[in-house]
């Protein structure tokens, strides 16, 4: 288990003041379970937002990497949100913990309903992955079969968090979607590139200049599609139409392979195991039970097999298409 009780308003302080800023000792801790995120008021200046890491999830080169991939593309006025550099450095120390600063940009969630956003979402995408294709990450890892569902369903079975009464169907639904993730991805040959990881719209704001891409804390080598995806919703007819808007945008700055839409159905299971697997994983950590009181209950449990039995159906359908 993590022990984050050290972070005291007053260690957070004593940490942003240690890089030389003087604080109004005004420390606001802001919605983040992975890390430890907080607000600090800075005297005569706006507020910094300081990101403390949890131990153990990355090492100190698989967090260099992403600010270095944040920093190329801010670079290029991609906008994204990088780490603040400090005399050459974005990675400080503070009595064992790790942390980086950030500036303050806030914003509201995009709406993916309208076709603009969505248009605007696949420009700054492409660039981003222009970007990306340039090389892989050395330290980070690749989103595969083995990172996403092999490991954490193997976490929830070692750990006893499948209950009983669906042992067996647990084991039998994931083993023929494991077989189903496998055949697709042998199935399609895409390059692999750097990603934000996990695109979804909650690491997505929008501010009077422009929406941002936030959060590059996933992010991590895989196919293009899986920063595209998760900005799909509804009915098929109305991801068509989103997806060939994204397109639409997207392919003013990069070519977007269309055979690996067929990956599409397959990312989303092995997320929604690896998301089960990654709760499961956290669950020592006090504020995990707090905030997702309805995790590891029969009820969920269920609903979750059920859910990755309509995933089964999803993947053996044809692919998504815009074509």
């Amino acid at each position: 288990m993590q022990d984050y009780s050290a972070l005291s308003p007053d260690f957070v302080l004593d940490a942003i003041e240690s890089l030389g800023y003087l604080s109004d000792l005004r420390v606001l801790a802001l919605n983040s379970y992975e890390n430890r995120v907080y607000q600090i008021g800075i005297e005569e200046s706006t507020p910094l937002i300081a990101k403390f890491y949890r131990p153990s999830r990355w090492s100190d080169e698989q967090i260099l990497e992403e600010h270095r991939f944040a920093l190329e593309l801010a670079d290029l006025e991609v906008p994204v949100i990088p780490p603040i550099e400090i005399n050459g450095e974005t990675l400080h120390h503070y009595k064992n913990h790790r942390f980086s600063i950030y500036e303050r940009k806030g914003g509201h969630a995009p709406d993916l309903s309208d076709l603009d956003s969505l248009y605007t979402l696949g420009q700054h995408l492409g660039r981003v992955h222009a970007v990306g294709a340039k090389k892989e990450f050395i330290a980070r890892p690749h989103l595969n079969l083995k990172n996403f569902g092999l490991t954490p369903k193997q976490f929830l079975l070692n750990n006893n968090f499948i209950p009983r009464s669906i042992l067996e169907a647990y084991t039998s639904l994931t083993d023929h979607l494991f077989e189903e993730v496998d055949k697709a991805f042998s199935e399609v040959s895409f390059v692999s590139i750097r990603l934000h990881g996990d695109c979804h719209p909650g690491n997505i704001i929008t501010r009077p200049d422009s929406l941002y891409l936030v959060d590059l804390d996933d992010a991590r080598n895989g196919p293009a599609i899986q920063d595209i995806w998760m900005l799909l919703s509804g009915d098929d007819q109305s991801k068509r139409s989103q997806l060939s808007t994204v397109a639409e945008g997207y392919e003013e700055f990069f070519e977007l392979d269309y055979k690996e839409f067929r990956l599409i159905e397959a990312l989303r299971t092995l997320r929604l195991i690896h998301y089960a697997g990654w709760l499961a994983s956290r669950w020592t950590d006090p504020a995990f039970p707090l905030a997702f009181p309805w995790f590891n209950t029969e009820k969920y449990w269920a609903e979750h097999v059920l859910q990755l039995r309509e995933q089964l159906a999803e993947m053996q359908a044809p692919p998504l298409s815009i074509q």
